[in-house]
């Protein structure tokens, strides 16, 4: 077996894995008893995302959504911070 095909099949299976991760995860934001379970499925949802557009950038060689991959990492995580201070104190700009 050559490197690229151990490349090739490893990336497919992270891609098929982080699918799944990705349904666990809108099912504990449709499900999720609290807000806070809520938050932090979105949160995990976000970040399987940009993992997912990563591995099929290494799998197709491309270089052309890396930085679409970091705009939704910084995205995700602003507001995964604007929805935990609205959570805590009811507003997110004091």
């Amino acid at each position: 077996m050559t490197p690229a095909a151990i490349v090739y099949w490893g990336t497919g299976f992270a891609q098929v894995v982080l699918a799944l991760s990705m349904l666990v995860s809108a099912w504990r934001i449709l499900i999720g008893p609290r807000a806070q379970d809520r938050v932090l499925g979105l949160d995990t949802l976000y970040l399987n995302a940009m993992l997912l557009i990563l591995v099929h950038c290494i799998r197709m060689s491309l270089t052309a959504y890396f930085e679409a991959a970091l705009i939704l990492a910084i995205i995700g995580f602003t507001s995964t911070v604007a929805l935990a201070k609205f959570l805590m104190r009811g507003e997110v700009i004091e």
